[in-house]
């Protein structure tokens, strides 16, 4: 099985920007559908993006809407979440994560085969 791997977190300050990617090693993604989930302490892991490839159509939480920007790439095998205009309650570990064919982009126990994740921390 694909093992996804993320990267790019960090700290950074807010208003800042940051790309964090999502790459297959060991293979390809085998699903069409991926999405980026982030869990803060405390907290539940919630949905944060969808991309479905190839149509390209996106589905954003509201809290990042207009600020973050999924795309993949299925040449290079990565999917990435650009993510500007930074704050402090965008700080959580961010997984991304293949969806099951036909379920919900909103909920967890749609998705399979998450990665280890990547710590974004935003600081005053």
């Amino acid at each position: 099985q694909v093992h996804l791997v993320e990267s790019g977190g960090g700290l950074v300050q807010a208003g800042d920007s940051l790309r964090l990617s999502c790459a297959a090693s060991g293979g390809t993604f085998s699903s069409t559908a991926m999405g980026w989930f982030r869990q803060a302490p405390g907290k539940e892991r919630e949905f944060v993006a969808g991309n479905i490839w190839p149509a390209g159509n996106t589905y954003y939480a509201d809290s990042v809407k207009g600020r973050f920007t999924i795309s993949r790439d299925n040449a290079e095998n990565t999917m990435y979440l650009r993510m500007n205009s930074l704050k402090l309650e965008d700080t959580a570990v961010y997984y991304c994560a293949e969806k099951k064919y036909g379920s919900s982009w909103y909920v967890e126990d749609s998705y399979y085969n998450w990665g280890q994740g990547t710590q974004v921390t935003v600081s005053s």
